[in-house]
């Protein structure tokens, strides 16, 4: 799989832009993506040292649109947690 096509999105929510300053990334992920080649993906997109790896999987939530009830999609979210001292440059701005 191409690690571009690994990393989907990055999480913008209030609690992972506040990890960010102790060195933890949250990014949405391919469902059929495993750790190594989350590591992978990250190491060479953003040119840093992966250290660890936390998956989850979020469940969609249930939507109504008028009286049809659906489901949001299933999604997989990974926190990376570099290496002392390493920030992704990219990401920087949200914080």
């Amino acid at each position: 799989m191409n690690p571009h096509d690994v990393i989907l999105a990055p999480v913008l929510s209030e609690k992972a832009i506040s990890t960010i300053e102790n060195g933890k990334y949250a990014f949405f992920v391919h469902p059929d993506a495993n750790r190594t080649q989350v590591k992978d993906a990250v190491e060479r997109v953003f040119k840093v040292d992966v250290v660890k790896i936390n998956m989850v999987k979020v469940r969609g939530k249930i939507k109504t649109q008028g009286r049809y009830p659906g489901r949001t999609s299933l999604r997989k979210k990974a926190i990376v947690t570099l290496q002392a001292g390493q920030r992704i440059q990219q990401l920087e701005g949200l914080t």
